[in-house]
């Protein structure tokens, strides 16, 4: 192992000084470091803070190969946009050769021998992969608590009560408290409903859910075929936007993949946003915790002041968005979740009887609460004689948010402008006595952007009074990632909120 000390002395470490990938591609190319000694360093830091439980698989041997690879690479003179960047995977990814489970019994042993198309992209960029991040089970949950592996944790505490566990949101907490916790450089995350968002809220990172279709789904297994969506969780906006360079791309083997151009999303960090309309969306501001509106109508204020401006605006069919999400999410997994069933696929029940047996019981022994809640629910709405009202009107319903979104809201502006979450990160505790809707709730301010495919980016906005951090959310109109980055980047400029992160209580 190389000393911790010889670390230090370079740009990398400590919470209040993390190393961006355009810190560490700089360090790389002056030889500061080696990629071999970065990725030493964060295997450290993951051993380190293992009680964190952010991930689920560490593969060392085949990191510090592909560092030293990487290492001769830089050394020839190649440069790729995330050439020796250590970064961590969401365990939803198909990664070759490395186990994936999606945190979920039933998968717990799967090794696949093929690469997702979404980490192939970053591999051929240059990146290296630390490990397998924690989840929810199949990504079914919005606190990282329904995950085989057993829940993660956030490094910050409220000052009000250190002792307390927080949770990182869901589901694609691991990821989130990887970079959070400065456990890895970048990390992927899936979003279905705000799963890459919510916990970059509650993190106090960057976290983006492109237009629906600008990654592909090759590989990464699925939950709602017609809502996920892999997405960056970064440290700034500027990472965020190399890292969804690096990810996206039309592929064949994905019926969805949308065969656009992708623009070079770095090249709009840093443009002026004189001129842009923001909409500031009232139904989004019912009802919120004062501390999270008075985050919201600062970030209005540092918007105007770079020279937006801000229009308020009403979209009514906000209301019928959560439950339309919660028919058709549910549905789609229902029927994406019927392969395992220890025949063709998956683990097998040791309890068998005959064929029933063998389904019921390797179905009841390998998935979770939560995913069993959901699965019923889902085969129930399709079920016949409910169909029609309840999945077939969701598919309407959606359509009438799409066409209003596009016919009436971005008539009037380039951006929406909403809180991420209606709430900072809570309790583990907590989240125990949460109920079922109570935990869906979650996702009122996210759901939005899945359902009506467009993109959407989390940027930490201030803190809340107990010294959590609180993120604002901006969406953009279908592959208008560029504008989303502009405007996230200004803001992130203007409210530093780097600094904040340094009054953050952590462990």
């Amino acid at each position: 192992m190389v000393p911790d000390q010889k670390i230090k002395s370079t740009t990398i470490l400590h919470m209040d000084n993390f190393l961006t990938i355009t810190e560490a591609r700089r360090g790389l190319k002056a030889k500061e470091f080696s990629a071999v000694e970065l990725i030493d360093h964060f295997l450290q830091m993951a051993d380190k803070h293992k009680d964190l439980n952010a991930y689920v698989t560490v593969d060392r041997e085949k990191a510090i190969a592909a560092a030293k690879e990487a290492d001769s690479m830089i050394a020839r003179g190649d440069d790729l946009p995330c050439l020796g960047v250590p970064i961590a995977i969401k365990d939803l990814f198909c990664t070759k050769g490395i186990r994936t489970t999606a945190c979920s019994k039933i998968l717990s042993e799967f090794v696949p021998c093929y690469e997702s198309t979404v980490t192939n992209n970053l591999l051929r960029n240059g990146a290296i992969f630390i490990g397998k991040t924690n989840m929810d089970e199949f990504a079914m949950g919005s606190a990282n608590i329904t995950s085989y592996f057993g829940p993660c944790y956030l490094r910050y505490r409220r000052k009000s009560s250190p002792d307390v566990k927080l949770v990182p949101g869901g589901s694609s907490g691991g990821s989130a408290t990887a970079v959070a916790s400065d456990l890895c450089i970048a990390a992927i995350g899936s979003d279905t409903g705000g799963s890459v968002r919510q916990p970059a809220s509650f993190s106090g990172i960057v976290g983006i859910k492109p237009t629906y279709g600008l990654c592909s789904r090759y590989g990464m297994v699925a939950f709602a075929s017609s809502l996920d969506q892999a997405g960056p969780l970064t440290k700034t906006v500027e990472d965020a936007a190399i890292m969804l360079k690096a990810m996206a791309g039309h592929d064949p083997n994905d019926s969805t993949s949308a065969d656009v151009e992708i623009p070079n999303y770095p090249d709009y960090i840093g443009k002026s946003i004189k001129g842009m309309k923001v909409g500031v969306v009232k139904e989004y501001l019912d009802g919120l915790p004062d501390e999270v509106l008075k985050v919201v109508e600062a970030a209005r204020k540092l918007l105007e002041e770079a020279g937006c401006e801000i229009i308020e605006i009403s979209i009514e069919i906000l209301k019928y968005v959560l439950p339309t999400y919660y028919i058709i999410a549910p549905s789609e997994a229902s029927s994406n979740l019927a392969r395992y069933d220890g025949v063709r696929y998956s683990r097998r029940s040791e309890q068998t009887g005959n064929v029933e047996d063998l389904y019921a019981n390797s179905r009841s022994e390998g998935f979770g609460d939560e995913v069993q809640r959901r699965l019923m629910t889902g085969a129930y709405v399709l079920s016949a004689g409910f169909y029609d009202a309840y999945y077939a009107k969701a598919q309407k319903i959606r359509k009438m948010i799409i066409d209003d979104l596009i016919n009436n809201a971005f008539t009037k502006v380039d951006l929406l402008l909403t809180p991420t979450a209606p709430n900072t990160a809570f309790g583990l505790d907590e989240s125990n006595n949460m109920s079922p809707v109570e935990m869906y709730l979650c996702d009122i301010c996210t759901v939005f952007a899945n359902i009506a495919r467009v993109p959407a980016l989390s940027v930490p906005a201030g803190l809340s009074s107990d010294g959590l951090p609180i993120g604002i959310q901006l969406i953009g109109r279908h592959f208008c990632e560029c504008d989303v980055f502009r405007v996230a980047s200004a803001f992130e400029k203007a409210v530093n909120f780097s600094e904040l992160r340094k009054t953050i209580t952590t462990v």
